[in-house]
Order: structure tokens, then C-alpha cells, then sequence
């Protein structure tokens, strides 16, 4: 865990199957976009098939129960929603519909 109250991300990966590049760019854009609020992002690797994806030990994705893997919106929504539900991921979030008066 961090020397900080900062949240931690780990990601574990499985090596027989080489996922080490899917789970860096996916830390990597976790930090892109959450550089100042992630104490830190780890890579574990591991065995069997496993991609779990925690932040601060509770398991926010599992390629097995949630059906594969994360795109990098849903990672970054799953984050935000943890640790600043208020803030805005801009066009990650999507474009609302602005409604205008009739004239």
C-alpha cells in the first residue's frame, strides 16, 4: 500500500496469456488522467487467467465475473466513481443533449 492516504490501483495480470501490455497501458492511463489523485498504480503478475483490477483492495473488475476486459472509459468512470464521483471525465462522459427555448 502507499506511504500515503492516496488511493492505490493494482492491477494483476495474467503472464501466460501476456497480458502485461494491456494492464500497463491501462495503468498507464489511469495515471494519465488521475496523476495528482493515485498514491500509486501497480502491475502484479499472476497465473490461470486471472485480470482483477482493485482499488484499495476492493475488487472493481474481474475479466471472469464482469465478462472480459474493461474498455479505458468504464476503468476511468470505475476510478472516478471511487474517489471523486463530482468530477467531470469530459468527452469520457458523453455529450448531453442542450435543449433550447422554442422561438
Amino acid at each position: 500500500m502507499a506511504q500515503t492516504d492516496k488511493p492505490s490501483l493494482s492491477i494483476t495480470y495474467c503472464t501466460q496469456c501476456n497480458w502485461l501490455l494491456r494492464s500497463a497501458w491501462m495503468a498507464q492511463e489511469v495515471l494519465s488522467t488521475f496523476s495528482l489523485e493515485m498514491g500509486e498504480v501497480v502491475l502484479r503478475p499472476g497465473t490461470g487467467g486471472i485480470f482483477e483490477i482493485r482499488l484499495d483492495d476492493e475488487l472493481v473488475w474481474e475479466r471472469k465475473r464482469d465478462g472480459g476486459f474493461p474498455d479505458v472509459k468504464q476503468l476511468k468512470q470505475l476510478v472516478r466513481d471511487r474517489i471523486d464521483p463530482e468530477r467531470s471525465l469530459g468527452h469520457i462522459d458523453g455529450h448531453k443533449a442542450v435543449s433550447t427555448p422554442d422561438q
